[in-house]
């Protein structure tokens, strides 16, 4: 089975993140899909509207850093492949909507909050876990969580990696839905059907608006993440946390 599936039906284009036993960890071949598909939406009359979940249990459980190897494997070129999953959500001229079932951490989070409305079930959760393998948060999320919920509670999220709830997300407007979990499937469907039958040219002129006016340094925060990761990815602490989330173990950094 592919790491990305994708059906369009009524004008939704629904897009699936598809490693369900890894958690949607995300692979060189799901980011690369996701952001392509993306990217060729705005070209597409038959696409209205986009929506993006995960299969299984959880939304996404961030890069792929399992392997004994990752600290070797995981480079700049995944940062890139972040930067371009958002920078595609953020400038299709479509509504994307999110339908986060589970956990959404690392680059998976970053997706999710890039959308332009995130209906989380219940038992959902938005996690920043960088710090635990010694990394910093990237997929502009150093901007979308600071400018959605304020600076006190960003740096929780981030520093301290704690995970943020789907009730305590909506409190402080880092989502727009929460519904049961039972319900997503068809809460996400009654949007998406609601989108899909509005006005193309409205939705296209307000997302470019509204983007414009809240997402400003966007870009600058993405460059800021790639610099700063670039940097960290060279250093002993994130090889150390790679290799303990490897072996399951709590990483022992020594700031070098």
């Amino acid at each position: 089975m592919p790491d990305l599936l994708t059906s369009l039906d009524d004008g939704v284009l629904t897009l699936t993140l598809n490693r369900p036993d890894v958690f949607n960890a995300m692979s060189d071949e799901m980011s690369d899909g996701l952001a392509t598909t993306l990217e060729r939406v705005p070209s597409d009359p038959d696409v209205r509207v986009v929506v993006i979940t995960g299969a299984g249990p959880a939304f996404s459980a961030g890069a792929d850093i399992s392997g004994e190897d990752a600290h070797e494997r995981f480079d700049v070129r995944a940062l890139d492949r972040a930067n371009r999953m958002v920078r595609a959500v953020v400038s299709c001229d479509k509504p994307v909507v999110a339908a986060v079932n589970g956990v959404a951490a690392g680059v998976g989070c970053s997706v999710a909050l890039a959308c332009d409305l995130v209906v989380a079930g219940a038992s959902a959760s938005f996690l920043l876990a960088f710090a635990r393998i010694g990394l910093m948060p990237d997929g502009g999320t150093t901007y979308t969580v600071a400018a959605s919920v304020g600076r006190a509670r960003a740096m929780r999220m981030a520093l301290l990696a704690e995970p943020l709830s789907a009730a305590d997300a909506l409190e402080a407007g880092l989502v727009t839905h929460v519904v049961p979990d039972d319900d997503l499937a068809a809460t996400v469907a009654k949007i998406a059907g609601r989108l899909s039958s509005g006005p193309p040219l409205s939705f296209a002129a307000t997302k470019k608006a509204i983007n414009a006016a809240t997402l400003t340094g966007l870009d600058d925060a993405l460059e800021r993440e790639r610099t700063g990761q670039t940097v960290l990815l060279r250093t002993s602490d994130v090889a150390e946390g790679m290799r303990a989330f490897s072996e399951r173990r709590r990483p022992v950094f020594r700031g070098e």
